[in-house]
């Protein structure tokens, strides 16, 4: 709690100078409130700077950005590149709705649209929609709080099937330890100083 309000602090001149970016891009909302699934499956507020267009999950629902996605806006895409539209969830961390390092956080009615396999089908690809709570390992990775940043986060592309990153969820949750909290939040800083947050390929 406190490294998240000194983080607050130090950052304020960013967040006034990305709110007033977010605006004068489409005169919009600067910031954008989700619903999250928080540890043991409680429902949470995530707070983001917008980087998408206004109703940009209309007729749509909420769905996982795509690469070169139509709905993310030129400063959006700055943002997401960085994390910089992950700053305000500081707040959500002084809350105690979040940890600096642990799974990230999903949204409850969240799709997954790439190929998954399917409980119980091993040999089966699903080429569909699929709920994320379908997919193994979605329960158990909400036994600690989610993070501003993790394992699965640094080390997978942002497109990762899920049931992949799921994986690495548990496997933080096994072996987590204040040190690799540490070495987490170190490579974090290296992938936002180099703008890979939303690369397709290795990130570090």
């Amino acid at each position: 709690m406190a490294v998240s309000l000194a983080g607050i602090i130090i950052s304020l001149p960013l967040w006034l100078l990305f709110g007033f970016l977010v605006w004068l891009g489409d005169r919009g909302p600067v910031f954008y409130k989700q619903e999250r699934v928080g540890k043991n499956g409680r429902i949470f507020k995530a707070l983001k700077f917008r980087s998408m267009v206004r109703d940009a999950e209309e007729g749509k629902g909420p769905v996982q950005a795509e690469e070169n996605d139509p709905r993310v806006t030129r400063v959006g895409r700055v943002l997401r590149a960085t994390a910089m539209d992950e700053l305000p969830q500081l707040l959500n961390i002084l809350k105690g709705d979040m940890s600096f390092v642990g799974p990230r956080a999903l949204r409850p009615a969240e799709i997954e649209t790439g190929k998954e396999k399917l409980p119980g089908n091993p040999a089966r690809d699903q080429n569909q929609a699929l709920p994320l709570d379908k997919i193994p390992g979605y329960y158990e990775r909400q036994a600690v709080r989610p993070g501003l940043t993790g394992l699965a986060q640094i080390h997978l592309p942002t497109d990762a099937p899920r049931g992949e990153k799921f994986r690495y969820d548990h496997q933080y949750i096994k072996t987590q330890s204040f040190w690799k909290d540490l070495k987490i939040m170190f490579l974090s800083f290296w992938i936002t100083f180099r703008g890979k947050w939303e690369s397709r390929e290795k990130k570090i």
